[in-house]
Order: structure tokens, then sequence, then C-alpha cells
């Protein structure tokens, strides 16, 4: 009697093991493809001509993910377990599920809504969620950005899809503001011939919409003259940095200063 438990015993482990080994077998060679799969699948639609890098790393990642849970039901077929009866039970407990996974689902959807609304593309700098950087990927579940430091940053989907979305890049041109404070006795109209003759050297600078310069704020220690430019969205910080130090290097050239803030103390003798 032992004896035969004994060899029932040992044959359903070995049945159990070859199982579980086939059901190893499938699930590395299933995980394996789904990444083979997915990287031909981003390759293939890259050549297609108009097909946004968005989409493309979407319908890669959407693949990926397919044969992954594929490979799933696969291996717990393999070993056993009855995945008809399995997913009658999930869909029965679809309710608990779904408030256990409202974050990753929302992920999710917010991730679809993302692509195919698509208010930003990859490449472009935008500030989502209280971060700033430029779209490198979109998946499923997060966005990637890169730091104008190249330091990377993941954000969930849901957290970009419900705040705001601002694209810096989204139009082709930009308009570059400068501020500049020049001393109480230096003469406007001169200051106006400086700063306009540093914008007519640069070729970057668009004459329409025209370049203005005007007072705009008299200031406790300076008279602030603001200038406003429009450039090509790629220039932006180019053109920011060279004009700030031209404009100084030139008002220094014609004798004009940028004062700072200063106090005017009176000492009042005690009686």
């Amino acid at each position: 009697m032992n004896e035969v438990n004994l060899d029932a015993l040992a044959q359903s482990v070995s049945t159990f093991g070859i199982k579980l080994l086939v059901g190893l077998v499938i699930f590395v060679v299933g995980m394996k493809l789904s990444t083979f799969l997915s990287h031909r699948l981003v390759a293939l639609l890259r050549r297609k001509e108009g097909l946004d890098e968005m989409l493309v790393h979407f319908f890669g990642s959407l693949a990926r993910y397919s044969i992954i849970a594929v490979t799933v039901i696969a291996v717990l077929n393999q070993i056993g377990v009855q995945t008809a009866s399995l997913l009658a039970v999930l869909a029965s407990a679809g309710l608990a599920i779904g408030l256990a996974l409202q974050g990753t689902l929302s992920n999710i959807a917010s991730g679809v809504m993302l692509i195919f609304f698509r208010p930003f593309r990859t490449g472009q700098y935008v500030e989502v969620a209280g971060k700033a950087g430029t779209v490198k990927n979109v998946s499923l579940f997060t966005i990637e950005l890169a730091t104008p430091d190249n330091v990377q940053i993941i954000l969930p989907n849901s957290e970009v899809w419900s705040g705001s979305i601002i694209n810096y890049s989204y139009h082709d041109t930009r308009r570059v503001d400068f501020l500049i404070g020049i001393s109480y006795s230096d003469n406007i109209d001169k200051a106006f011939e400086v700063i306009n003759g540093v914008i007519g050297t640069d070729k970057r600078i668009h004459a329409e919409p025209a370049p203005q310069v005007v007072v705009s704020e008299l200031a406790d220690s300076s008279v602030n003259i603001t200038v406003r430019v429009w450039v090509i969205s790629g220039d932006y910080w180019g053109v920011k940095f060279d004009l700030t130090r031209q404009f100084k290097e030139s008002m220094d050239a014609n004798g004009l200063s940028i004062p700072f803030p200063q106090q005017d103390v009176h000492l009042i003798p005690s009686a």
C-alpha cells in the first residue's frame, strides 16, 4: 500500500516537474520573444514616413505586453491551472481588482490619451506635473523626460494627463524677453540706439513680428527698458545668452550704465 502511494507520489511529482520545466521554458521564450518582436515592430514602424515616434513606442509597448500576457496564460495552462476558471473568478472580482489597480489602470488610460491626442511629441521640451525636460519616450504607464543637464525623470501618465501641460516647442517661433535697466542720468534715445544696433546685427532675430524696445518702468534705481524679439524656437536660449552679453558690452562701450539697487540714508542729528 505504501509502495503504491510512493510510486503514485513520485509519478505525480515527476509529471508536475516536467510540466513546471516546460512552463519555465515557455516563460523564458515568451519573454525573449516579446522583447525581440517589439523591437522588430518598432524598427518597421520607424520606416513609415510621417509616423510619430510616440506612436512607434506605443505600439511597440502594446505588442510587448500583449505577448507577455499570452505567455503567462500559456504557462498557467501548462502547469495545470484552469485559466478559464481563473478568468471567471477575476471577472467576478472585477470591482475589487479595479479598485486595487485603479492607479495602474489610470496610467494606462492616460497613456492612451497622451498617445492619440498628442499634446507633445518626442524631442519637444515640455513642463508637466511640475517637471520640465525633453520628451524621450511615452509608454503605457510612464513618460520619460531628460532635463537640460541630462537627468532622467520618470512620471506616471496619470499625473501628466490630469495636470497642465506646457509645451515650449509646439510653435515654430518664440519670443525672447529682456529687461535692461539704465541710470536716470543716461539718455534714453541713445540707449534705444545701442539696443537696436545689437538687435540688427543678429540674423537669428525675425523682422516680423518686429522687435519691440520700450520703456516699461520707472523703477526705484533705474529706468527699465523691455526688449522683445522673435526667433525660431530652437534658437531661443542661444539668442537669450548671446544678446544678454552683447547688450552689456555695447552699453559699457557707449558710456551707458546699468545701475544696481541703492538707498539713500539721511542722518538726522538729535536735538
